[in-house]
């Protein structure tokens, strides 16, 4: 489904919003039958768009909290179970003992960890995290009850734990990859260490943006005053609306400058923010054109359309 008009304006006045216009995208998308869903926005005030390279406590919990927020939006409002997440077991337990209040509140919401699944000496002993009926239930229990999965604070490297947790428990139920900074991520495929690029070609290409808020900073060098023009704005979409370019304004409000049924590379984003700027100063086909261009203007995995399985990603 894909609405031909989105927002002419965003202008969110709170992180609450936020994750109530993500949770209704997700429901939506959800309700039309997609299963892999991606969230993305800024989880912390003033946040670039790098900031899972420098991620921190605060970085985390924010994201803990806000998935939280999300499950009880869907768990109180749509009659969701909710099962959230997080990388490994240490984590499990300091966002358990930090959130307890929260989640012992929270019907219908659990918390369990990607290799909750795997056997080993102390599997089926763990407590929930999370009310359910039956306080004996574990994590893992709790997961095969769950109607939606939504996973936090993964790396790289985890991405793989996701994948094979997918396959083993949630299978065709809906998954949320929650403020991963996934292309931030995707970067790293194919380096040593990392897992290889086919990751991205066999399972995140199935992940379809749903909520997606993305902010970049730019300026340009002109030859009167003020002689340096900054601009910025942010990749957005909203589902089941479009793709869009939207301008920052000086009120701090979004305006929307461009839009598409298909994803913009970073490239094409920029060039989009330039037009409606007047900044596309240098003439069609020149050197100059070139050289602020550069030669390449796209990732390995925009240009991979080939290669991918699925090009959800891109809708």
């Amino acid at each position: 489904m894909w609405k031909s008009e989105g927002r002419a304006v965003y202008n969110p006045k709170s992180f609450a919003e936020l994750v109530r216009d993500a949770s209704q995208a997700v429901y939506e998308a959800v309700t039309d039958g997609l299963n892999r869903l991606e969230v993305e926005f800024p989880p912390l005030p003033g946040q670039d768009s790098d900031g899972y390279k420098n991620a921190s406590d605060s970085y985390v919990d924010a994201n803990v909290q806000f998935a939280l927020s999300f499950a009880r939006q869907m768990s109180e409002r749509k009659g969701k179970k909710v099962h959230i997440l997080v990388p490994d077991q240490n984590e499990y337990r300091r966002s358990y003992n930090m959130f307890k209040s929260t989640l012992d509140l929270c019907e219908g919401v659990t918390m369990g960890y990607l290799s909750e699944n795997r056997p080993g000496p102390f599997s089926g002993f763990g407590g929930l995290f999370g009310k359910a009926v039956d306080p004996r239930v574990t994590s893992g229990e709790a997961a095969k009850q769950a109607d939606i999965f939504v996973a936090i604070n993964c790396s790289t490297v985890e991405l793989a734990d996701l994948e094979r947790y997918t396959e083993a428990v949630i299978g065709e139920r809906p998954v949320v990859l929650w403020n991963t900074e996934l292309d931030l991520l995707r970067a790293d495929l194919g380096l040593l260490g990392f897992p290889s690029k086919d990751l991205q070609y066999r399972f995140l290409s199935f992940f379809t943006p749903v909520f997606y808020v993305r902010q970049r900073d730019y300026s340009k060098s002109v030859n009167v005053a003020p002689f340096l023009i900054n601009y910025s704005g942010c990749l957005f979409r909203e589902y089941p609306g479009p793709w869009q370019v939207m301008l920052r304004q000086d009120s701090g409000s979004y305006a929307c400058v461009a839009e598409d049924k298909r994803r913009y590379n970073l490239g094409e984003f920029k060039e989009a923010l330039m037009e409606a700027m007047g900044l596309n100063t240098e003439e069609k086909g020149s050197a100059m054109e070139f050289l602020r261009r550069g030669y390449k203007r796209s990732t390995w995995w925009e240009d991979a359309e080939n290669e991918e399985k699925s090009h959800n990603w891109r809708s």
